[in-house]
């Protein structure tokens, strides 16, 4: 079997999970985003698969498979040719036609919904494992962040909003079952929608240091979301501090070399909790004032969302000096019109804080928000921070690193109202169906799976999702009666339904030991001289180091069992 091993961890790999992939000869980069997966991979791959599948099945989806070249008029018409901008390849055929290809297929499935008829036809569930391709701009980490993928989606379209519900939950729990399945400790996570609309969605999250997602966690009640979507309770505010600060109107005071938050804190008596910081955004093209409170951070998905916006991104200096004539630093919305203002809610009901008055190295103080500054929208736009109170539970909150490795969206009726699919209601009537939107990356789950099994010798898969099970090791290829004892066991393993590999390879035992514990395989079964005298081989658990001695006799049924107490 070809399983090209390496000695030495290649140099462009960092995250664990990359480095032994390409270690252990499971798979090998063509480009930047791009990996071949060679017969190792294969075979976890297509376990994971059936893993998800089987849990699919089990909830009542049906499995499809829709194309990877997509017309970009069903983009264009759900809105999204835009909104996905770089990240979706384009191109045109022979003829001119603009096409896509998929990075997902709510189009495709929507336009495929438009052969229902009748609400008895309701609740339809269609997934499908398909491979997407999206530009993504910097792929990194192995088969974390790849350009070319294989995604399980899934789809689901109800008559009214407590169907999709019950979709959704059906869902949840089947992703529950399959991550347990496949080895990896998910946490559902409340998420944002994004770029994919709808009213609500939960992302499964694997604890991990090499994870790129930031997790807020409760300890004590369990609450947990992604930051781009948590929140956090406000510690409350003392009113007199306020007061004792606020003035009849705000007053410019001096502030020569102050550029930032501590500056104005150290130097001037104003602690960052008084502050409005004022950031300072383009939204589709409109300059856009965003505020704060001094001490919080901006958490730009949640900007997105509450604005709506498609291109989105920090203004320039030149633009920011063209606009309100100072310099970031000295940036304020008091006494701004004409321009956009969107305040978070920890400002609301604020006096007495400290801002920049659009003079360079000039401040107000004294500002009351409701009363100085036109705010035009509220918003929660903060991120929440670790020892920040829960909204729940009122305990302090923690921040973990996590892999996404599964999200489920209620799309609600984004798509079918894009695409006008309808079908006749119990009176009659046309109605549209709800739609719901479920995720699985494949690649990204197996190394997430190694993120968290793997040890300083290499990986050690669950037993589910191994390439193989067991391998049988010949110690001593070069002994004709260990060599045929070694065939003969490899087949008795195979008669007893085990997934098992032989090494019959002439090398040194040690090698064959090293390569075994690499590639991760869960229990290694040796045939060698001194076992065969005594009628034994030798059962190691890769997991635990155990090494036990077992009857040849018995090694086909001993090794079943072991296996089957594994999965």
């Amino acid at each position: 079997m070809h399983i090209p091993t390496l000695r030495e961890d290649p140099a462009e790999a960092g995250a664990p999970s990359h480095r032994l992939l390409l270690r252990a000869g499971y798979i090998r980069q063509l480009m930047a985003g791009h990996y071949s997966l060679l017969p190792l991979a294969v075979r976890v791959r297509l376990k994971v698969i059936g893993i998800i599948r089987e849990e699919m099945n089990r909830i009542g989806a049906q499995e499809f498979l829709m194309p990877v070249m997509q017309p970009a008029e069903i983009w264009q018409r759900s809105g999204r040719f835009a909104i996905m901008g770089d990240e979706l390849f384009k191109l045109r055929d022979r003829k001119g036609a603009e096409l896509v290809l998929g990075m997902t297929h709510e189009e495709v499935i929507t336009t495929l919904a438009g052969e229902l008829n009748s609400y008895r036809e309701l609740p339809q569930m269609w997934y499908q494992f398909q491979t997407k391709l999206r530009d993504e701009p910097r792929p990194k980490a192995g088969l974390m962040r790849t350009r070319e993928f294989t995604m399980k989606d899934s789809y689901s379209f109800d008559l009214e909003a407590e169907g999709l519900d019950r979709s959704f939950d059906a869902h949840r729990d089947a992703y529950i079952r399959a991550f347990e399945r496949i080895g990896i400790p998910a946490i559902p996570v409340a998420a944002s929608n994004g770029a994919m609309g709808g009213s609500g969605s939960t992302e499964f999250v694997c604890p991990s240091d090499t994870g790129e997602d930031d997790i807020v966690h409760c300890p004590q009640c369990g609450y947990a979301a992604n930051v781009e979507a948590a929140a956090s309770a406000l510690a409350p505010v003392d009113v007199t501090v306020d007061k004792a600060a606020a003035l009849p109107a705000p007053e410019r005071f001096d502030t020569p070399g102050v550029r930032t938050i501590d500056d104005l804190a150290t130097g001037y008596d104003a602690p960052a909790s008084q502050q409005v910081k004022t950031l300072i955004y383009i939204l589709d093209g409109q300059l856009t004032l965003v505020l704060l409170r001094g001490d919080h951070a901006l958490e730009e998905q949640k900007l997105i969302d509450a604005t709506g916006a498609v291109a989105v991104r920090p203004a320039e200096a030149e633009e920011i000096f063209a606009a309100l004539g100072a310099h970031p630093g000295s940036l304020g919305a008091v006494g701004v019109t004409g321009l956009p203002v969107l305040a978070d809610s920890a400002l609301q009901g604020r006096a007495g804080m400290t801002t920049g008055a659009n003079t360079d190295d000039v401040h107000l103080r004294g500002v009351e928000v409701a009363r100085d500054i036109e705010v035009g929208q509220w918003a929660d736009l903060r991120a929440a921070a670790a020892g920040d109170p829960c909204l729940s539970c009122g305990g302090p909150l923690t921040v973990i690193k996590g892999i996404e490795v599964g999200h489920i969206f209620k799309l609600g009726y984004k798509y079918t109202d894009a695409f006008d699919i309808t079908v006749s209601g119990p009176d009659g009537k046309p109605v549209k169906p709800i739609m719901g939107c479920y995720g699985i990356g494949v690649e990204r789950a197996m190394a997430a799976c190694i993120e968290v099994h793997h040890d300083g010798k290499g990986i050690v898969w669950p037993a589910a999702v191994a390439p193989f099970e067991a391998v049988v090791v010949v110690a001593q290829q070069n002994d004709a009666a260990v060599a045929e004892a070694g065939e003969r066991t490899y087949q008795s393993l195979l008669d007893a339904g085990v997934d098992v590999l032989i090494d019959d390879r002439p090398d040194r035992a040690g090698v064959k030991f090293s390569d075994a514990e690499l590639v991760g395989i869960p229990f290694r079964v040796t045939i060698g001289k001194r076992g065969l005298a005594a009628g034994t081989a030798e059962l190691t658990s890769r997991a635990t180091g155990e090494t036990v001695s077992v009857p040849l006799d018995d090694i086909a049924k001993h090794v079943s069992e072991v296996v089957s107490a594994a999965k």
